[in-house]
This record gives structure tokens, C-alpha cells and sequence, in this order.
């Protein structure tokens, strides 16, 4: 995808130079970029062009500017706004199928592509989240915030066709959520849990692992409120998923119901 080239030289200039510092990873995923006087004597130019930038940018989903912050890098490549406005065009719970898709094979790329920095990354993104307070904690309702556990393992399949398409995905449950359409259908704790199976099976670079820890993990994390209104760590729904995908010998599953208990000793064999 092209970003439109408009103004002087100058604005084309700038837009370039930082594209080119975002899409080379000089400055990475969840970084700050430099403030406004710096990028001024960086690049040569006034203020009014770098605010055009900078704007051109946060509204293609590469810069994200939170107010008395600063400027973080969003995504090293743009997010679509055709391809954003043509999934919008579907139905709300295809559209979380599709994603499904995307992050079980991003999973089992990361499996096989991932970098040693990449998965440090990862396992900082993890820690974080087991040790940050409850209210700070990146749910996966937030799956392209900078340094999100979602978003690093899309970046670590080393796949740009992937990461677009998921971007795109993101941008229509993002615009749901805020709308009330979806909703986190876990618990903090279980999300830590999956997470972390996802990141062993990465780390052990074991693709049938990575997709199946990743399956379990989106078919819980995020559904239609029409769907959930009664969901709760208590529900049958709940209890049946609780420790799927990891040792039964690590995490008790109570199951009430023959069917769901099936299923379950299903899941751990498989695992």
C-alpha cells in the first residue's frame, strides 16, 4: 500500500524519512520516536510539515500519539483502509473466524521464523503482563498496541501478507469494541495462561504446539456481547476450557458435562 504524496518536496520528504526509519525497524514497534525539535533538525524542515507527517502516519496505523507522552510507533507497515472498510462490509462473527485463522498461522510461522530478539521480546511481553497491575495489563481486546503479545507474534512470523491482513482485522474488532459489539470473554488470569503456552511452544519452536495453543487461546479471548452476556469464569463454557492445551497434571479442569469432559481429554492427548 501506497501512502498518497501530497505537498512540497519537503512533506514528501519528510513522510519518507519516517517511513523508511519505521518499515527498517530503526525505530521499532512500541518505541517513542523523537519529539517534534528533534525530528525538525533531523530532516531540515519546519514544525507545520512535521505535524502533517506525523498525522499522515497515525491515520494509516504507523504512529500513535498519546497526549503528554509522545509518539510511539504503531505498526511498521500501513493498515489498509480498503481492505479495513471492505471486512467492515461482513459480518461481525466472520470477521472473528478470519482472525482466528491469521493468528494460529501466525502462531506456527513464529514457530519457524521467529528471531532470538524477537523472542525475547515475546517473553518480556509476557512477564510484563503477569506482573503489571490488573488495570495496566494489555488485554487482547488492545491486539495492536504497541508491545501487545498478539502483535509481536504476527511481527515474528516474518510474514508483511500476514500482518497486513491482521492489522485490517484488528482495525473492524477495534472499531466493535468501542461500539460495545466485543468484549473480552476471558479472565486476566486464563489469558496469562494461554499466553504463555503459546510463547513455549514458540520458544520450542514446535509448530503443532504453537497452533494449537493459539486456537484454544482465540476461541476464548474475544466474542460477540449478544453471544457472552452471561459468561463467567463459573460458566460449563468456562470450566471446559480452563487448562485445555497445557499438562492436565499442572491445571485441574473440573467438567460437569460428559461431552465437554470428552472433548477435553481430546485436547490433552492432542497437546
Amino acid at each position: 500500500m501506497t501512502t498518497p504524496v501530497r505537498g512540497s518536496q519537503k512533506a514528501r520528504d519528510t513522510l519518507d524519512y519516517l517511513r523508511e526509519k519505521i518499515s527498517s525497524s530503526a525505530w521499532a514497534v512500541g518505541d517513542l520516536i523523537p519529539r517534534e525539535p528533534e525530528l525538525m533538525e533531523l530532516i531540515g524542515v519546519g514544525k507545520s510539515t512535521v505535524r502533517e507527517a506525523v498525522r499522515s502516519l497515525a491515520a494509516f496505523g504507523m504512529l500513535e500519539t498519546v497526549p503528554g507522552v509522545g509518539t510511539f510507533v504503531r505498526s511498521r507497515t500501513p493498515v489498509s483502509t480498503l481492505l479495513t472498510e471492505f471486512l467492515g462490509d461482513h459480518d461481525l462473527e466472520e470477521v472473528l473466524v478470519y482472525r482466528r485463522s491469521l493468528e494460529i498461522e501466525a502462531a506456527q510461522h513464529a514457530a519457524v521464523h521467529r528471531s532470538e530478539t524477537q523472542l525475547e521480546v515475546l517473553r518480556a511481553a509476557v512477564l510484563r503482563d503477569e506482573h503489571a497491575e490488573r488495570d495496566e495489563v494489555i488485554t487482547c481486546e488492545q491486539s495492536t498496541t504497541p508491545g501487545s503479545f498478539h502483535l509481536l507474534v504476527v511481527e515474528a512470523s516474518g510474514s508483511k501478507l500476514l500482518l497486513d491482513l491482521y492489522l485490517g482485522v484488528i482495525s473492524v474488532l477495534q472499531r466493535a469494541r468501542t461500539q460495545g459489539r466485543v468484549i473480552l470473554g476471558t479472565t486476566i488470569e486464563t489469558m496469562h495462561l494461554d499466553h504463555g503456552a503459546v510463547l513455549r511452544a514458540i520458544e520450542a519452536r514446535d509448530v503443532r504446539n504453537a497452533a494449537h495453543s493459539m486456537a484454544l487461546h482465540v476461541d476464548r479471548d474475544l466474542g460477540l456481547r449478544t453471544d457472552m452476556l452471561d459468561f463467567s469464569q463459573h460458566t460449563e463454557r468456562a470450566a471446559s476450557l480452563i487448562g485445555a492445551g497445557y499438562d492436565p497434571g499442572e491445571i485441574p479442569a473440573p467438567v460437569q458435562n460428559p461431552q465437554a469432559a470428552a472433548e477435553l481429554e481430546i485436547d490433552a492427548r492432542r497437546g
